[in-house]
């Protein structure tokens, strides 16, 4: 017998004692930075007590109430979103446990919408080749995350894919000047393949998360990609489950291109990892449609729920109160050229990119030609373990088949010394990389 926990263990699972600010500490008194954020979910620190009181207040007050009905709680947050976070062409709020449920709410709100304004055929649903939105079926299904796939492939379902923006891979070359113009033909052409008439939305990442760690657009990419979708009436769902609630600097990672999408999917830095919820937020034009349609937007058991939502409430109000959102863009620009200085000309480091707190660093075989590890090396997983023993908790990601990627989602409180203990940890992995 190999343990319980979790379902299928390769090795003893980490054993946590508690956390506290912007440390983990071990069972074995192991005191750890989270550079990783959990999995780029922590936002404002472990252990704030606010946070916990709210919780208590509203489980107090009523333990389960039916999604569709109003709390103190759901006003609450709802009240907070709109006046200090959400754009304000997306006033319509529909609340799910997480991000994988959101995404699929996302998606039937869009079929849904086409079908209401007499356009029934419209039910593709285009994603890009790099991308990850959820674990359930039908998101492994969407998502070009080939890794997240395996074993499943006899029932998962194809969707099209667009190729994902990513400069420094491009195939005309590296960081080409011609990218953008690359990447939105080949929107274009697949539009074009696909026709039109029978596509619904493309759901994406503004920025990729670490299925592929931070690969951020070249300039221009978004606004024009926008408009040809807008030309073709395809709705555009933005995927800001790990780049919402200011995780790059913003509000909301669509909002560093200006692009205003129809629908948008925000869920980690929501309740920064207190309480399970995520979000979909929309135009009022969608939900007007959808209900002179006849149709309806059902609700998941847990959505909404009202302890939730008041870890939400309280978790924006520090993000607002205490400027987190700013901090998080300065300090992780700090963080981003510090470890540009560093390691920006390490042999096996393609590149160092990001936005506020959410950087990847991609790790290659040899620098001068991309040359990826084998994915038999296992790079990103002896790279993080590696972190771990010199006191650093990195997360693991990749571009789908290979993990071949170092991400940074830490809180927004760190300062001067995490960047410092995040840099020497950094060092210290890349000075043990397998040789081949």
């Amino acid at each position: 017998m190999t343990g319980i926990w979790p379902f299928v263990a390769a090795n003893s699972p980490t054993t946590l004692s508690h956390a506290q600010g912007a440390y983990l500490y071990l069972q074995n008194d192991k005191k750890i930075l989270d550079a990783a954020g959990g999995a780029v979910v922590a936002n404002i620190g472990h252990g704030r007590r606010e946070v916990a009181d709210a919780i208590h207040a509203a489980t107090m007050n009523a333990t389960y109430v039916v999604p569709p009905w109003l709390t103190p709680e759901r006003q609450g947050l709802v009240e907070e979103l709109r006046d200090h976070w959400l754009p304000q062409h997306l006033p319509c709020v529909h609340l799910c446990s997480g991000g994988s449920e959101a995404n699929e709410s996302a998606i039937k709100i869009a079929v849904q919408y086409q079908a209401a304004i007499g356009q029934p055929q419209r039910k593709l649903i285009l994603a890009r080749n790099l991308s990850y939105h959820g674990t359930t079926i039908s998101m492994a299904g969407l998502s070009g995350h080939a890794s997240r796939k395996r074993g499943l492939e006899s029932i998962l379902e194809q969707h099209p894919h667009i190729q994902t923006p990513y400069p420094l891979r491009c195939p005309l070359g590296p960081h080409h000047p011609d990218a953008c113009q690359y990447y939105l033909q080949d929107l274009e052409d697949t539009i074009q393949r696909l026709g039109s008439e029978n596509i619904a939305a493309l759901v994406a990442e503004p920025i990729n998360g670490s299925s592929g760690g931070a690969i951020t657009p070249p300039d221009g990419y978004w606004q024009r990609a926008q408009e040809i979708l807008q030309r073709h009436g395809i709705l555009l769902i933005m995927d800001e489950v790990m780049t919402g609630f200011g995780r790059t600097g913003v509000a909301f990672g669509s909002q560093l291109y200006n692009v205003e999408p129809d629908l948008l999917v925000a869920g980690k830095g929501l309740a920064g990892g207190y309480a399970a919820i995520a979000g979909v937020f929309g135009r009022e034009e969608i939900a007007n449609a959808i209900s002179a349609g006849g149709f309806n937007v059902m609700f998941h058991t847990f959505g909404a729920l009202p302890q939730s939502c008041a870890a939400a409430t309280a978790v924006l109000k520090i993000l607002r109160e205490e400027n987190l959102v700013q901090r998080a863009g300065v300090i992780g620009q700090h963080t981003l050229e510090r470890l540009q200085t560093s390691f920006g000309q390490h042999p096996n480091v393609a590149e160092i990119r990001g936005a506020g707190m959410l950087i990847g660093i991609e790790i290659v075989k040899d620098r001068n030609t991309l040359e990826r590890f084998d994915e038999s090396a296992r790079v990103t997983d002896h790279l993080a373990g590696a972190a771990m023993d010199a006191g650093v908790f990195f997360y693991p990601g990749g571009t789908g088949e290979y993990r071949d990627v170092i991400c940074i989602g830490a809180p927004f409180i760190i300062d001067e010394p995490e960047i410092e203990l995040m840099e020497t940890a950094l060092g210290a992995a890349l000075a043990n990389l397998p040789i081949s």
